[in-house]
């Protein structure tokens, strides 16, 4: 079921599909833009949902691809957190910010799900998504970042980009989970800490260690030995 279908009656004018390669948001719109936009939702402007999603959907589909890596309950879940917005709009408060708001619910999703999953085997950022004609097609890897760069890479950086991903996939839960809202969200880091309920040099300290970790593995891939 897509997300029309399911917020139909919900939100009668917020129409929107979800796109997981589209609608990065702008980086020059003010912070609060959102948490306005929110206000006017919450009170009875239905058309401001619809910009909501359309700037968002792209980041938060992102965000939850890192932590489950699968396409379809990113998507699924991508969907239930905007059905919460909607169900929950009465409780957003004047002044908040949205991003703060939107991101809370949605690790909240994500950690559900992986406990979920915990104890089973699921699908890894660098398995085929299958093609056409024998075609293994994309990887989940593939998926992730932003869709024009994809366009222009080379062999070596699609390569680099999944030893990236599986770096990103064995980074500890908190630090990916920091990583993920900095990267994929474009929180700052004192929201980051809004929403994982930590104080913001913890958020530092996590974010500089996931770097350390990450730029560690791509140093040893470019120094790995030929044949």
């Amino acid at each position: 079921m897509g997300l029309i279908a399911s917020l139909k009656g919900a939100a009668a004018e917020s129409t929107g599909k979800i796109d997981s390669s589209t609608n990065p948001r702008p980086a020059e719109r003010e912070a609060d833009d959102d948490g306005l936009l929110m206000e006017r939702y919450r009170d009875g402007d239905e058309t401001c949902f619809a910009v909501l999603l359309r700037r968002h959907q792209g980041p938060v589909f992102r965000f939850f691809l890192r932590h489950v890596g699968d396409v379809e309950t990113a998507e699924d879940l991508t969907q239930e957190a905007f059905i919460r917005v909607v169900h929950n709009r009465a409780s957003f408060r004047s002044g908040a910010r949205f991003t703060t708001w939107i991101y809370t619910i949605a690790r909240n999703l994500a950690v559900d799900e992986m406990r979920k999953r915990r104890y089973r085997r699921h699908r890894s950022l660098d398995e085929p998504l299958g093609g056409r004609d024998g075609d293994p097609g994309r990887t989940l890897g593939d998926l992730v970042g932003d869709p024009k760069e994809r366009t222009e890479v080379q062999a070596a950086d699609l390569e680099m980009r999944g030893v990236l991903e599986k770096a990103i996939g064995r980074l500890p839960e908190e630090q990916r989970e920091v990583f993920t809202l900095r990267e994929m969200g474009g929180l700052s880091f004192q929201e980051i800490a809004e929403v994982v309920g930590c104080n913001e040099n913890t958020v530092k300290s996590r974010m500089r260690y996931a770097l350390e970790r990450l730029h560690a593995a791509l140093r040893d891939r470019v120094e790995e030995p030929e044949g």
